[in-house]
């Protein structure tokens, strides 16, 4: 019976890794992230697994990738509610902000630490200035 909900969860994110993928990739290139920077947004898998993402469909990503990207997705989100410009929102995420989770770093700087739990830290606070 534990094998159930295994199989749900793998054939969930075989559904989704494919348009999470398109999506993470077309965020990179509003936010102009380089290769380096995407690699570690989404949890440092090798250069050949970076670039297999890139160029294949049927990909299965871990969890933890599909967690990652989720919260890219709401960052992305929120900075186009609280910054209708899209060039303003993209660029947001690279500027030296002041609020104290960032100390003077950019959110991208706070974003790139390697940890899921500051891409969650960085949707949380953008969740909070848009009153979600």
């Amino acid at each position: 019976m534990s094998n159930i909900p295994q199989q749900k969860q793998e054939l969930d994110s075989r559904k989704v890794s494919d348009p999470a993928l398109r999506t993470f990739f077309r965020i990179a290139k509003a936010w102009k992230l380089d290769n380096q920077e995407q690699i570690k947004l989404l949890g440092a898998p090798p250069r050949s697994t970076f670039f297999r993402w890139r160029q294949t469909e049927g990909v299965v990503l871990p969890k933890d990738t599909l967690e990652r990207i989720s919260y890219v997705f709401g960052i992305y989100s929120a900075l186009q509610i609280l910054l209708p410009k899209a060039e303003a929102a993209d660029a947001w995420i690279k500027k030296p902000n002041t609020a104290p989770i960032f100390g003077g770093r950019s959110a991208l700087d706070r974003m790139l630490s390697g940890q899921v739990g500051d891409l969650f830290l960085v949707r949380q606070y953008l969740d909070a200035q848009r009153g979600g």
